[in-house]
């Protein structure tokens, strides 16, 4: 068998892909999520209630569709790296990088030797497919992507480091994060934070790196699209639920 293709990182570089939050945690939802046409999916390991065992239910029901799955863990654990690799996943988004020596960290925890320090599990994983993918150990590296998040004043400041770093292949603005960072909590929009974030995204691209970026509302997204970001989360499930629910209720009363 051949080691699946990479979409989303395939795709780096092509154009804005717009993507969808996915934080329902639920197999059901982030397949009627992948059904809508989203070029990638964030099935969300943060800030969502997903266990091992939710996130690899996620990844198969995705995988029925050409949506991409991202998956953003909670913190660097190496051994929760490997975990999500294990059951499959090949893009990682990782929260709060701010140096490049974590970056550093992050690399080496995704790939095997010599690339790495990731754990071998050979047969027992499905990222193998249980042992029938040829040679996976020698080409996994190929096939991974791992996007950094840059949320914090230390990360601005080091964005050009952490962008050099090889086997970083993307960066992603979290703007809420960096709001709060930069003084200016849950005010993405302020001038100070909007004005970061056009920075980093020039810095980025300049580096010969992927950028990407949270931006909900569609005039936002726009804008980042047109300043060069590469990927686009334009959506969060369980805001255009509320949102939906909201609405037909009000219109009903």
């Amino acid at each position: 068998m051949e080691l699946p293709r990479n979409r989303f990182k395939a795709a780096l570089g092509s154009g804005p892909q717009y993507g969808c939050w996915a934080g329902l945690a639920s197999g059901y939802a982030a397949e009627a999520l992948a059904s809508t046409g989203f070029d990638w999916l964030l099935v969300d390991g943060e800030h969502a209630p997903n266990t091992i065992a939710s996130l690899l239910a996620q990844l198969q029901a995705i995988a029925a569709y050409d949506t991409a799955a991202v998956v953003r863990l909670v913190n660097h654990d190496p051994a929760l790296i490997k975990q999500v690799l294990d059951i499959g996943a090949q893009t990682l988004m990782v929260p709060m990088v701010d140096t490049p020596e974590q970056a550093e960290a992050l690399v080496d925890a995704m790939h095997y030797p010599p690339h790495g320090r990731r754990g071998i599990g050979g047969g027992l994983i499905r990222a193998t497919r249980w042992g029938t993918v040829e040679d996976y150990l020698g080409q996994a590296h190929r096939e991974l992507c791992l996007i950094v998040q840059v949320e914090s004043r230390s990360a601005v400041n080091n964005v050009e480091a952490i962008a050099a770093v090889e086997g970083v292949d993307a960066l992603f603005i979290g703007p809420y994060d960096l709001s709060a960072s930069l003084g200016h909590p849950g005010n993405p929009s302020h001038p100070d934070v909007l004005a970061c974030i056009e920075t980093v995204i020039h810095q980025v691209k300049a580096m010969g790196k992927a950028v990407g970026i949270l931006a909900p509302d569609a005039a936002d997204a726009r804008h980042y699209a047109s300043l060069g970001s590469d990927f686009i989360a334009a959506g969060i499930d369980v805001m255009l639920l509320h949102k939906a629910a909201r609405a037909t209720l009000e219109d009903l009363k």
